[in-house]
């Protein structure tokens, strides 16, 4: 065991620079993961704030975009790729349909559902008597939702961010199936060779990429909700009264 872990310390002080390096493939990995969880928000957080202000509509949206989590996401990149290829013989700036492309249609079609599921949820949840009181002071549709709804939904959105972005980082090793870099390269690769040593710090990076993004996320829903909210959404300590949970 030992020596095993001798031999891992030397692999990341060996092969940390270079395009081939765990530092460049972690700079890919982040790449794609943010590009993914990035337009699956821009493209969630309006629609389900939306819909969840509105009242209907919801359910038939939320069930096209949970296709997402109804096909696995290494079936998704084998159904993107023929696409992908053909739209990158079409397009002159696409350089590839391999790589980046059907590895980010993966994992926008992974992060797209939490995403959409919990601002829908949380704008849904929000007391009926604070959004009454807002539009009787003058404020309309719109308005409402900016200026009430959002705020009070923030934890669950940000937990709903926080999901969809530690399952985009978990599942984005699959890139490498179709020539993308990122820290699935590690593990592929040291499945090719038997390289257990490269294999296992594949994993490690993966593991610690997604452990930093999820304190990342409780730092910034700290810095972002006001402490009444945070404390709303926590679970109960022991000897203290019932809170209300939200499902991650």
């Amino acid at each position: 065991m030992i020596g095993f872990l001798a031999d891992l310390g030397g692999w990341f002080l060996e092969n940390w620079s270079g395009p081939a390096g765990w530092a460049h493939r972690v700079w890919e990995h982040i790449q794609v993961s943010a590009a993914a969880v990035g337009v699956a928000a821009l493209l969630g957080i309006p629609l389900g704030s939306w819909l969840g202000h509105l009242g209907r509509g919801g359910a038939v949206v939320a069930s096209m975009v949970h296709l997402g989590r109804a096909l696995p996401s290494f079936g998704i990149v084998a159904l993107s790729l023929p696409v992908t290829i053909r739209i990158a013989e079409q397009v002159p700036f696409i350089r590839s349909g391999l790589g980046f492309f059907p590895t980010f249609i993966a994992l926008f079609a992974l992060a797209l559902p939490p995403i959409f599921a919990n601002t829908h949820a949380g704008i849904r949840n929000v007391d009926p008597g604070v959004v009454e009181a807002a539009r009787a002071m003058g404020l309309t549709g719109a308005g409402t939702l900016m200026s009430v709804e959002l705020p009070a939904a923030s934890p669950v959105i940000i937990a709903g961010l926080r999901t969809a972005t530690v399952q985009v980082i978990a599942t984005a090793t699959l890139g490498a199936l179709v020539a993308y870099g990122g820290l699935g390269r590690f593990i592929i690769d040291g499945f090719a060779v038997r390289h257990d040593v490269q294999i296992v710090a594949g994993a490690l990076l993966v593991a610690v990429l997604a452990v930093v993004t999820e304190l990342a996320f409780a730092l910034l829903e700290r810095r972002l909700v006001p402490a009444p909210l945070r404390r709303s959404v926590r679970p109960p300590r022991r000897g203290e009264p019932g809170s209300v949970t939200v499902p991650r």
